[in-house]
């Protein structure tokens, strides 16, 4: 891969080619990808979507929306600082394309801030619940009108995925979805396989998958101007672009260290525990006089997570100037953070983490009753459009596609894009809609 072509500027439906130098410095390319992501209305659901504790009451744990933005402003720093050592080592980016340092920070920003913009309600669990009905649930009926692939899509449902849908599907007036550019595409696409295989191989590329069948054109488009290496010749496989390596980190950043410490300051984890395991990660700039005058267990766990981000931007951006050139030809087979020499840190924060936030009462009780909600809403709506598809609808699967927004294809002759347009539908839904049309299907509100 080269990063002439990785840098792409082209967005959907260009004709001529974008070139770097005559680019507005005011509203760069670039630039304009994050702002189309913001103003999105799917990623301002994201403020009332669970991160770790399900509809939290309390006002600082994260929501997706704030975990986003988090993910976005790591992500820019890694962006930059990586721009900025590429531009030395590779000078004619600069003299010949024009390419800045401040480039490469707006397009992992931009990629970071959608990084979660696919997730369905009710976190992770969200995703397993769509799967899990699908898989076992009354949506296991429908494996034999579907291929293998178009089911696994159902069966294994995907955030990322669904947010390379968000991004790239027309609709009405808006050819293109966003209509970013194919370099913040690609730094997107931390996944860049279809969903079968599954995990052919230990390669972190291939730990999950980053389309549907239904984007599949969309997907390989993208991938063949941005000039990805092809994985596979069975199946639609490609090497990751090399900035999703960043999009991964800030990711890893944020959720391993943020994560810690909402955990802390809901007391599910004793503060002694953040001295303790962030300290490993900080000695070298830790000021112990700074951190005893704080006077709260905010502003002293909010003092070590700042200096343990800091840390670990520097040292993700190390492990990839080490690693360009693998990483260039496709050689790089995991997290830039699994090469950290902090690995053993990070492990025991998740380890602890999974064990007092991931798995306590609160977050199970909630994720049980996410199950609920999301199992009773396919089966409702799927059955409606099914039946109007089949001009079979009784009264009240009339009354449901009334209630349901014309972006749910109830006469596409496809059933997959039928099951598909449903499962989307319920993804974008916000944690409190999603209950509120719970509710309203169950006869609990009017």
């Amino acid at each position: 891969m080269n990063w002439e072509q990785l840098l792409s500027l082209k967005r959907f439906g260009d004709t001529n080619k974008r070139i770097r130098k005559e680019q507005d410095e005011t509203r760069l390319g670039f630039e304009v990808d994050y702002d189309r992501i913001i103003f999105s209305s799917e990623f301002r659901s994201l403020q009332d979507k669970t991160q770790v504790i399900p509809l939290s009451e309390t006002d600082f744990v994260h929501t997706r929306l704030t975990h986003s933005l988090e993910v976005s402003v790591v992500g820019r720093s890694l962006g930059r600082r990586v721009g900025q050592k590429l531009l030395e080592k590779h000078p004619h980016l600069q003299s010949i394309h024009g390419y800045q340092a401040n480039d490469f920070g707006a397009i992992v920003a931009a990629a970071a801030l959608a990084h979660d913009i696919g997730n369905p309600p009710f976190g992770h669990s969200g995703e397993k619940a769509i799967g899990e009905f699908f898989k076992t649930g009354n949506g296991q009926k429908f494996k034999a009108q579907l291929t293998d692939k178009e089911y696994q899509d159902l069966c294994d449902f995907e955030g990322n995925a669904n947010g390379f849908k968000i991004l790239t599907e027309s609709r009405a007036g808006r050819d293109g979805g966003l209509r970013l550019s194919y370099a913040t595409l690609g730094a997107f696409m931390k996944y860049p396989k279809e969903s079968l295989p599954k995990k052919p191989t230990h390669h972190i590329a291939d730990k999950k998958y980053g389309f549907f069948q239904s984007e599949k054109e969309a997907f390989t488009d993208v991938a063949n101007e941005l000039g990805l290496l092809k994985r596979s010749e069975k199946h639609l496989s490609f090497s990751r672009h090399p900035l999703a390596f960043l999009v991964e980190a800030a990711d890893d950043i944020c959720y391993t260290i943020i994560d810690f410490e909402d955990g802390i300051n809901l007391g599910l984890i004793q503060e002694e525990f953040a001295l303790e395991y962030l300290s490993k990660i900080i000695r070298n700039n830790i000021k112990p006089e700074n951190y005893y005058a704080l006077s709260t267990k905010e502003d002293r766990v909010g003092y070590l997570r700042a200096l343990a981000i800091g840390s670990l931007i520097s040292e993700a951006v190390d492990v990839f100037m080490a690693n360009e050139d693998a990483i260039l030809n496709g050689g790089f087979d995991c997290a830039l953070l699994d090469k950290s020499k902090y690995e053993a840190q990070i492990n025991d924060i998740i380890k602890i983490s999974v064990e007092n936030i991931y798995q306590s009462t609160e977050v199970v009780d909630k994720e049980i009753a996410g199950y609920g909600v999301i199992n009773t809403l396919l089966n409702t709506y799927t059955s409606a459009i099914n039946n109007a598809f089949n001009n079979t609808t009784s009264n009240y699967d009339k009354l449901i596609l009334k209630s349901l927004p014309k972006t749910i294809k109830t006469d596409k002759s496809s059933l997959y894009q039928r099951l598909m347009s449903v499962s989307y539908y319920v993804s974008l839904l916000s944690d409190s809609k999603a209950i509120l049309e719970y509710k309203k299907i169950k006869g609990l509100e009017i």
